[in-house]
């Protein structure tokens, strides 16, 4: 089986360059005996930045690229020459991208809008010349600094998809058959549990040359917040949506707990999902009849819009989509995603739940790199040596 081309989290190891050495140096030619310090100022080490990208849509293009290194420094020279400056990395990521510190878990940054930049590792200031140490008491200084250290950080970076509408319920519910009749989207369909692994957006034409986005992820099971099934790696991609589509199938024994478990799922992974605009889509009601469908709307729960659907008569469609958009442009839904995008606050992140994922991935993470400039010792003020032409 080919592996897939989506790739929503990465592990890479990142070091920002260090500065380079100040030099010590005394300027002695012919006819000028005393011509006084000349030592000039390292170079600043190369910083590491974030990038947003809207032409990438996923992290595959970082997938094999384990390390990335800033250039160090170059240390001064005599004559007051600075010594070059490191060049800066940048790393283009799909907007979305939120960074964690792969040691602690602690939340580093968040990438959200094409052309963001965001400094992830400083490099190390360069140190200071001989030169710039002279005084009238002491007009030749036999000492210069060494440049700062590097920054190290193993990062992980994981994709949320941006989404106006998420496809939430549990496998074989008629989310991806849902998400082609809608758009151009083609995922896979067949009737066997969890026919979708990845996550697949679709745009929806409405009236007027308006349109919205919709995202498809893996069915979830009972259980998903703890790690059973796909659930755990693919939820938060929900996260980032602005409306939610909550979607059971209308021969379901008791359509209300099917959705009170799939609601219990988003809480327990993160509550902040309650909070979100929900919508209850009934598909397949192509093998119901007027009148048991009469009798389900009594059953169902009364806090949020319902819709009886079917994706392949094409039954109740038009309607979701008044529904959607009426949900998507609701005062209430701007004021929310406006307070949301200003306060957001971000967990960090639960290492024990990210160390399973990889395993079931089958990645590697005991991964060490060594440079030969690690094991250079750092000079002390006192032994830099004399240089005399």
């Amino acid at each position: 089986m080919a592996e897939s081309n989506f790739v929503d989290y990465v592990k890479i190891k990142c070091r920002s360059g260090k500065g380079g050495k100040g030099s010590m140096h005394l300027r002695h030619v012919k006819y000028n005996p005393n011509g006084g310090p000349d030592g000039g100022d390292g170079g600043r080490g190369g910083n590491i930045y974030l990038r947003g990208n809207h032409n990438y849509w996923t992290l595959l293009h970082l997938k094999f690229q384990r390390h990335v290194f800033a250039e160090h420094g170059g240390n001064g020279g005599r004559d007051k020459c600075h010594g070059t400056d490191g060049k800066d990395i940048y790393i283009d990521v799909p907007c979305g991208t939120v960074v964690y510190d792969a040691e602690t878990g602690k939340y580093v940054c968040d990438v959200m809008h094409d052309g963001q930049v965001v400094m992830l590792l400083k490099g190390g200031r360069g140190g200071l010349g001989n030169f710039q140490f002279r005084t009238a008491t002491n007009q030749a200084p036999r000492y210069a600094q060494p440049g700062e250290p590097m920054q190290e950080m193993t990062v992980i970076m994981e994709l949320k998809l941006l989404a106006d509408v998420g496809l939430v319920g549990f496998p074989n519910a008629g989310k991806s058959t849902l998400l082609s009749a809608l758009s151009s989207a083609r995922p896979k369909i067949a009737n066997y549990p969890f026919t979708t692994l990845e996550p697949s957006l679709g745009i929806v034409a409405y009236r007027d040359n308006k349109s919205f986005v919709m995202a498809d992820i893996p069915g979830i099971i009972e259980g998903a917040s703890e790690g059973k099934g796909l659930g755990l790696r693919f939820l938060r991609h929900i996260e980032r949506n602005s409306l939610l589509l909550f979607m059971v199938p209308g021969d379901t024994d008791d359509i209300k707990r099917e959705y009170e478990i799939l609601l219990n799922e988003l809480s327990n992974f993160n509550p902040e999902m309650l909070d979100k605009h929900r919508v209850l889509a009934v598909t397949k009601c192509d093998l119901l009849d007027e009148e048991l469908i009469e009798m389900l709307r009594e059953t169902l729960p009364d806090d949020l819009p319902v819709v009886f659907i079917s994706s392949v008569t094409g039954f109740g469609i038009d309607e979701l989509k008044d529904v959607l958009w009426r949900e998507l442009n609701s005062e209430s839904n701007k004021l929310q995603s406006i307070t949301s995008e200003d306060t957001l606050v971000h967990r960090d992140k639960d290492m024990s739940r990210f160390a399973a994922e990889m395993m079931a991935e089958g990645e590697d993470d005991d991964i060490e790199f060594i440079d030969e400039d690690d094991i250079e010792d750092v000079e002390d003020l006192e032994d830099f040596e004399y240089e005399e032409d």
